[in-house]
């Protein structure tokens, strides 16, 4: 029978007792992680709480009754000791914190037992992904997990720390609101009280911080849970949490400096790491230009080069078709490249097909000029162009990419990575942020025949652009920015409109006409003449910024409760069907289900 607590408090954690201690009476309490006989009338166990870990000594022949309770112990059981704190001598495990010493038993309370887990409760575990949500709460107790989220916790408690410091507020916003479907799919929830209509989850705090500045509130922040219908991967959640953050009566120059002492402060208390500031910055324009995203990799360089000019007498009929159809011709040099095997170059044609690209070009540099790939195509029309432009070696190997620009740069940014890997040019512990800024405001959208906002509706346009906005959109520059951390996107914002004519007619560039506007943002339109103040905000995506700092492969080794990929719930068995007289209560009926 399980026992309670009854007085059995800890005077110390599993990993805090050192020589210093030795001689000193202590309490533990914990869960097993191993047990162990070694004979003599000696048995050791290794307990385990989220501080670390302490070897436990029990002695048969000095407490008989002590010990054979002991024996009886497995691992996770949940335990309490007391006992003396003696040192291991030859024992002693350097790896360890408190491997210097170990506690010797008097007296064993088992607060309750456990059955035998699914897997070993270990950081070396080799048990399948599914089965470890499944048991959640068990792969939480592994302390490579458990100090993910111990490191999440420290995050969050020093961005409050530095913005609270900034007079910034700690405000809430609403978690039922109205759909308004401009990006994600919603999550709905459906009215009982308001028969056929329903709320919709937040995807962003957005209009309502915003309300916040027209309200007078002029520095606030919120750790925000966030909710998107959309395609997952392994940096995607369908909740996720932002660290969003608004101020009026601000300009980015302010902005970008409260956030920069937010990044540093965090990396220098959470992973003692000093990071230089200000941040480097980016036209969005030359990150394009130079790695072909928008979110670039600065901590190597290979840079894509132009080359329309060069090649507009070529000979290759990919080259010149592209050229007339109003597309580009960028090539990447890979130094030493010219040993990368035949299928090495197939894996780089894969990625850029993966990102809409018809193929990859190349060629080899070598003594004689080009070998291989294109080289007869190119050789004698553009060779000697080729080569003054990218200034390349013999040894290197060329790829080229010809087509519309946004499909080269997206091709030839992704293969940029793969070879940076390769190659091994990325240093793991460097910490290079960059801020990329002057975005367009618009983006064209073929299949729609419209314009979209490239951030979001409520982005202003840079002041000089507001002509722009009725008779060239494309050309429109927005007040919007992005933080870039090591190749993602940490955060992004912008300064927002906070005029309601700016904002009327950027409705219209984006082909939302007056009655469609006052249906989905009449509030906005409305707060927005009763003198809202210039303000501007930016939210960092908390999830990822803990999965950088932990250097882990996924978002769901950050946190806590996560879902897969197919967006479920595998420990509660979320979503689940519901009783039919709760679907009534709601006027809901499923329909489609057997087709699906």
């Amino acid at each position: 029978m399980a026992e309670f607590i009854d007085g059995f408090l800890r005077s110390h954690n599993c990993g805090q007792l050192t020589a210093s201690q030795i001689g000193e009476q202590v309490t533990l309490v914990g869960w097993v992680q191993d047990h162990r006989s070694l004979g003599g009338g000696h048995l050791f166990v290794v307990l385990r709480d989220r501080y670390g870990v302490t070897q436990l000594k029990f002695d048969g022949e000095a407490l008989p009754e002590v010990f054979a309770t002991a024996e009886k112990l497995r691992s996770e059981w949940v335990i309490g000791v007391r006992g003396a704190v003696i040192d291991r001598g030859s024992n002693a495990n350097a790896d360890l914190p408190t491997g210097g010493i170990e506690v010797e038993v008097h007296e064993l309370k088992i607060f309750n037992r456990s059955a035998t887990p699914p897997f070993v409760i270990r950081d070396e575990i080799d048990a399948a992904e599914n089965l470890r949500l499944t048991y959640r709460y068990l792969d939480l107790r592994r302390p490579v997990l458990a100090s993910n989220i111990i490191r999440r916790s420290r995050v969050v408690s020093t961005v409050r720390r530095v913005l609270e410091s900034h007079d910034f507020l700690d405000l809430e916003t609403p978690m039922m609101t109205r759909s308004t479907p401009e990006g994600a799919r919603d999550y709905l929830v459906p009215s009982r009280v308001h028969p056929g209509q329903f709320y919709a989850l937040p995807q962003s705090p957005q209009l309502f911080k915003q309300l916040y500045m027209v309200s007078g509130f002029d520095r606030y922040y919120q750790i925000v849970r966030c909710f998107r219908d959309e395609d997952l991967r392994a940096d995607r959640q369908p909740e996720f949490t932002q660290i969003d953050i608004e101020a009026s009566f601000i300009d980015t120059e302010t902005l970008f400096k409260i956030c920069e002492e937010l990044v540093t402060s965090v990396f220098a208390e959470v992973v003692g790491k000093k990071l230089s500031a200000p941040f480097p910055r980016l036209s969005y324009t030359e990150a394009m230009s130079r790695y072909g995203v928008d979110a670039p990799d600065t901590r190597y360089e290979l840079f894509l080069n132009e080359l329309s000019a060069a090649v507009a007498g070529c000979e290759f009929k990919v080259f010149t078709e592209a050229l007339a159809a109003g597309g580009v011709v960028k090539a990447l040099v890979v130094p030493g490249g010219a040993g990368f095997s035949r299928k090495d170059i197939t894996l780089l044609e894969d990625i850029a097909k993966a990102y809409g690209a018809k193929g990859l070009a190349w060629t080899r540099v070598t003594d004689n000029g080009f070998d291989a790939g294109i080289a007869k195509y190119i050789e004698a029309s553009s060779g000697a162009a080729i080569r003054e432009v990218l200034g390349c070696a013999s040894g290197d190997l060329l790829l080229f990419g010809a087509d519309a620009l946004n499909v080269v740069n997206a091709a030839l940014g992704n293969v940029r990575k793969e070879v940076a890997a390769k190659l091994g040019l990325i240093d793991p512990n460097a910490v290079n942020l960059v801020w990329v800024t002057e975005f367009p405001m618009f983006e064209w959208n073929a299949e729609a025949q419209r314009w979209h906002a490239m951030h979001h509706p409520f982005t202003s346009p840079r002041a000089q652009d507001m002509p722009l906005l009725s008779e060239n959109p494309g050309a429109v520059l927005a007040q919007a920015y992005d933080l870039v951390l090591n190749g993602v996107e940490l955060g992004g914002g912008s300064i927002r409109i906070h005029d309601t004519e700016v904002q009327s007619q950027v409705f219209q560039t984006l082909g939302i006409g007056p009655e469609e506007a006052e249906e989905k943002f009449g509030f906005l339109l409305k707060a927005l003449q009763f003198g809202a103040p210039p303000h501007g905000g930016l939210a960092f995506g908390l999830d990822r910024f803990v999965m950088l700092l932990c250097g882990a492969p996924s978002l769901r080794d950050v946190i806590a409760f996560p879902k897969t990929n197919r967006a479920t719930d595998l420990m509660t068995a979320a979503p689940s069907s519901v009783a039919e007289a709760q679907l009534k209560e709601l006027y809901l009926k499923t329909v489609g289900l057997e087709e699906k």
